[in-house]
């Protein structure tokens, strides 16, 4: 079976994805960078299906992407002073922080008790976040095969196991998100990317506002 495939830019098409997540399908819709591949971050079963459509290795954590920095308390917990510090210094944007899981988010979205969460710089995705609420994201790409950048792309890789694909256009592609760890006394930066040290640790000293 073929994925259906609907303009991102859309209403109708958002209300079609938001239809297909809540069956529990996984659905690929353009980001910041690549083509995400989607479900809802509170149905076990459908992140399995992430896994799965993939060939993704379970012991890989799974992040999670907002519409906004409010609706972090669905998914998260204890946030740390930094961490409110770093969403509303930075987002949307390319940006990933790590904070306490929410106890009600299914275990297999990691190993860890904690997750990542970022809201992304992409209209067509805040606007698929904001009517599903979070979601469970992950590269809509076969694991060790290239990104997708386009919807084409992603049929290619996915095919039919992917129900419904939003086209955006072609997407930026480029570096990941800088990742950060605000569960600790001090944030550690356990990856570098678009946001750089300096700027994280200005904004945490109110120096980037």
């Amino acid at each position: 079976m073929n994925p259906l495939i609907l303009p991102a830019a859309d209403p109708a098409s958002i209300e079609e994805a938001v239809r297909a997540l809540r069956r529990g399908a996984a659905v690929a819709f353009p980001t910041d960078t690549v083509y995400g591949l989607g479900a809802l971050a509170t149905v076990a079963a459908a992140i399995g299906r992430l896994y799965d459509i993939k060939g993704r290795d379970e012991t890989k954590a799974i992040a999670i992407l907002l519409a906004g920095d409010d609706q972090l308390p669905q998914v998260a917990t204890d946030l740390s002073p930094a961490a409110l510090t770093l969403a509303r210094r930075f987002w949307p944007g390319a940006l990933t922080l790590v904070v306490p899981r929410h106890p009600s988010l299914p275990d297999v979205l990691s190993p860890r008790p904690t997750i990542g969460v970022r809201v992304p710089d992409h209209a067509a995705a805040r606007a698929l976040l904001a009517a599903a609420g979070p979601l469970a994201v992950t590269s809509a790409n076969l694991s060790g095969a290239p990104d997708c950048t386009t919807a084409a792309q992603v049929a290619v890789q996915l095919g039919g196991r992917v129900e419904l694909i939003l086209d955006g256009g072609e997407t930026p592609g480029g570096v990941p998100s800088t990742v950060v760890d605000t569960t600790g006394t001090d944030i550690a930066i356990l990856r570098g990317g678009p946001v750089s040290e300096g700027q994280i640790r200005d904004a945490l000293s109110g120096r980037g506002l």
